[in-house]
Parts: structure tokens; C-alpha cells; sequence
């Protein structure tokens, strides 16, 4: 039906962007045999895509108020398309990670616009059903990528896992332009570039900082001076929102310990639930020699078992308080994490499971949650920028996590590890993941002093954050 073909468009392209977090992770193996990347090329290859979802989510929010959700959903598609073939086409790890910069620069526009889209175009029922599928299709993207990553490198090979998003896309320009009502300009609303600039240059600093550190060791020059541009970047950022007239991201929210709480865990639950994923797909295939195939099987159980408890628990779910769902959820996130920690020279790869399964059902119950308690802490006029602000700390969890436990695991295991010591370095980066989930978790848990009286989003909406 021709109604349908919005949800369609938006569907399309949120499933590639996150499909695209993902994805790359069964394939970093034949991506370091095939460009000659080290630890830290591949870390940059994951974090490249991540910082960029970071830094933009919320100022091309504000872009797309003035300039309509519309044209700047399109712009996202087509920059996303022409970075997708950049990274097919790349010739070196370097060019691969500034092309996945790119290709996360058009995912933050996709990102930030998908749900505005999709409110304008849909109303009453038709609104609902539409986010419960983009909620649906959201949460089903983390277990398509591995197993996506898995076939295409396996069949074909890595490059395809970016080269398979250009007739995606190009359908999702079509639909888009066909079927989205024309965008709703204001341009009367301003920029916060600089608070942009600032907080880009704090994460990417303290980023850069981390992994430089951990291969070249702590008293290397550009990793200080990295570090000492993220803390100048990061100090700047708080003065340049404090001071600006229409804020990136208003700092007095921070007052609000709901708030703040929500966006801990948020922080907390990508990088205990998903920074050790990219090294359990390098023990799969390189110390156990599983093809990539068999390795995105192998971590399918946790995107299964997170949808899976997430559908059946999420009316439940609805009105538990947030200490439970997002605060206990992350303490259960963190105890999964921990299990990776058992794993030794003489396990197989049935290992992985129970780590997975319990992880899968710690996201299951905080996932959900997260964007409509954050949404439901603020007045209704600043829910679009709580959203927003969850997701961002999300994905800079998730970026902060990779480099800090890549780079734990790099210290530990060495350059050239053996099958003992790449467990070993494993089991070290799976317990500092757990003791972040459990400690953030239980900090928030503690935070929430009150559950939530109003929820904006659909649950099903916020089903987007499994994954």
C-alpha cells in the first residue's frame, strides 16, 4: 500500500545505518589480512563510525528543524552511499577509516531524522504501528549485520559488506523522494557549531589519545597532546553551551538526576554490552579459525535473545521503574560481559554462549527503556533533544569502549599473540567491561529515586536501542 512506503524509506535507511555498526565486526580479520592493518587501524575502522554518529546526532537534529527532516534524510542517504562505495573501494586502512567517517557523518543525518519523518507523515494508529515496525526493524539490525558480514565476506568478500548498501540506498532515495511530504523549513533556528566542533574534538582527542597510548605507550607525544586537546575541547564544550542561545545540548539538564542517570547507563551499556564483540570476533576466527560465516552465527544468540526478551517483556517492562529496567538491566549487561572472562586456550567457541545469552537478555530489559525514561525526565518541549543525547552517549560508549579495551587487550596479549595470550588479554578487556556495566548500573540504580510518569516514545520505538 502506497501509505506504507514512508515507513518503507525510513525503515531502509535506519536498517543500513545500524546494519553498519555491525557488520564490519565479523570481517575485521580479512580487512587486517587483505589492507595490512594492525590492532589499532581496525579500532579506528569500528570507532571512525561511531565518533562520527556521536559528535553529529544532535546538531544535525537542529540542522534538520531548519533546513527540513526531509532534505537532510536524503543528504544522509546520499552521503552514506557515496562513503559505503569510498570503503568498498579503499586501498588502505586509512582511507577505509576516513571513509567510514564519511559514511557516519550521512548515518548521524539518517539517524536524527528517521523519527521526525515518520511522526509528520504518520497520525493515531498509523503512528504507532509505524514506529513499532522502525522499532522492530531497529532492534533486528544488530543480528543482520553480523550474519550479513558473515555471508557477504565469506561468499564474496569484505568489500561487499559496504558495496551492498548502494542499491539499498538508491531505493531509499527513491521511496524517500516520492513518498515524505515536502520538508517544513525554519530557518530561523540557529546552529551550535562550535559547541559541535568542541564536543567532536573532545571525543575524537580522548579517542585518539587511548589508542595512540596503548601502541606507542603512555608517554608518547601525540598521545598527550591528544589527551590534552580532548580536556581543552571538553572544558570548552561545557563553557560554549552554558553561554550559547540555543545549545547543541542545554547543560542545565545535567541538574536532573533522572536525566543524568539515563545517559550514565546509556554511556555504560555500549561499552560493557558491546566493545568486546570486535576481539570475540577476532579469537573466532584467527585463534579458532571459524570462517566469518560461523562467526556471526556464533554471536548471533545475544541480538536474538535481547529481541526476543524485549518483545515478550516490553508491556511488562512499560511501567516497572527505570531502577529495575535500566539500572538492574545494566548490573545483568555487566555480569554478561564478565563471562567472557572464562574463556581459555582450551575452550571452543560454545564458550561465547552463556556470555551472550545473559547479555542478550540484560539488553533485552535496559534497551527499551533508556530513550523514554531520558524522553520522560525532560519537559515534552526538550524530548527530541533527550533522545537525542541518549543515543549520542551511546554511541560515544561504545567508541570509548573499543579504544579503551583494544588498547587493554593490546597491552596484555602484545602484537603477534599466541592462543594463551589472546585469551588472556581477552579475559583482562572482558572484566574492565564488566566492572563498568555493574558500576554504572548500580550508580544509576541508585540515581533513580522515581520511575517514570509519562513515556513519549512508543515502546516499541525505543526497541531501536537493542543493538
Amino acid at each position: 500500500m502506497r501509505k506504507w512506503l514512508p515507513l518503507t524509506a525510513a525503515c531502509l535507511g535506519t536498517l543500513m545505518l545500524l546494519i553498519d555498526v555491525t557488520i564490519v565486526y565479523v570481517a575485521l580479520p580479512d580487512i587486517a589480512a587483505d589492507l595490512g592493518a594492525g590492532l589499532s587501524g581496525l579500532q579506528w575502522i569500528v570507532d571512525g563510525y561511531a565518533l562520527a554518529l556521536a559528535a553529529l546526532l544532535l546538531v544535525l537534529g537542529s540542522l534538520a528543524d531548519r533546513l527540513g527532516a526531509k532534505t537532510v534524510y536524503l543528504a544522509g542517504l546520499a552521503l552514506f552511499a557515496f562513503a559505503s562505495l569510498a570503503c568498498g573501494a579503499a586501498g588502505s586502512a586509512s582511507i577505509l577509516v576516513v571513509a567510514r567517517v564519511i559514511q557516519g557523518i550521512g548515518g548521524a543525518a539518517m539517524f536524527a531524522t528517521t523519527l521526525s519523518l515518520l511522526h509528520a507523515t504518520y497520525t493515531g494508529r498509523d503512528r504507532g504501528v509505524a514506529f513499532g515496525a522502525w522499532g522492530a526493524v531497529s532492534g533486528a539490525a544488530a543480528g543482520i549485520g553480523v550474519v550479513a558480514g558473515g555471508v557477504l565476506t565469506d561468499l564474496l568478500s569484505w568489500r561487499w559488506i559496504f558495496y551492498v548498501n548502494l542499491p539499498l540506498a538508491a531505493v531509499a532515495i527513491i521511496l524517500s523522494a516520492m513518498a515524505f511530504p515536502s520538508p517544513t523549513r525554519h530557518p530561523g533556528r540557529s546552529l551550535d557549531l562550535p559547541g559541535m566542533l568542541a564536543f567532536a574534538a573532545a571525543a575524537t582527542g580522548v579517542t585518539f589519545g587511548i589508542i595512540r597510548g596503548g601502541e606507542h605507550g603512555w608517554t608518547d607525544v601525540a598521545a598527550l597532546t591528544a589527551f590534552v586537546v580532548g580536556a581543552v575541547a571538553a572544558v570548552s564544550f561545557v563553557l560554549i553551551e552554558f553561554r550559547s542561545v540555543a545549545p547543541m545540548f542545554p547543560m542545565p539538564l545535567l541538574r536532573n538526576r533522572m536525566f543524568s542517570a539515563t545517559l550514565l547507563a546509556a554511556t555504560g551499556q555500549t561499552f560493557a554490552a558491546f566493545s568486546t564483540t570486535p576481539l570475540l570476533s577476532l579469537w573466532l576466527q584467527q585463534q579458532l579459525h571459524l570462517s566469518p560465516l560461523r562467526a556471526g552465527l556464533a554471536m548471533l544468540p545475544m541480538a536474538a535473545t535481547a529481541f526476543v526478551v524485549s518483545a515478550l517483556t516490553g508491556r511488562l517492562m512499560h511501567d516497572a521503574p527505570a531502577a529495575w529496567t535500566v539500572g538492574a538491566g545494566l548490573v545483568v549487561i555487566g555480569a554478561g560481559t564478565g563471562l567472557f572472562a572464562l574463556i581459555d586456550a582450551g575452550s571452543s567457541w560454545t564458550a561465547i554462549l552463556p556470555g551472550f545469552l545473559v547479555l542478550g537478555i540484560g539488553v533485552g530489559v535496559n534497551a527499551p527503556a533508556l530513550v523514554s525514561t531520558g524522553m520522560a525526565a525532560v519537559p515534552p518541549q526538550q524530548g527530541g533533544i533527550a533522545a537525542g543525547a541518549v543515543n549520542t552517549a551511546r554511541q560515544l560508549g561504545l567508541a570509548l569502549g573499543i579504544a579503551l579495551l583494544g588498547t587493554v587487550f593490546h597491552h596484555v596479549a602484545g602484537d603477534r599473540p599466541s592462543l594463551a595470550s589472546f585469551t588472556d588479554g581477552l579475559g583482562v578487556a572482558a572484566l574492565i567491561g564488566a566492572a563498568v556495566g555493574i558500576a554504572f548500573g548500580l550508580t544509576a540504580f541508585a540515581l533513580y529515586r522515581q520511575r517514570p510518569t509519562e513515556l513519549p516514545v512508543a515502546p516499541e520505538a525505543a526497541r531501536a536501542l537493542v543493538g
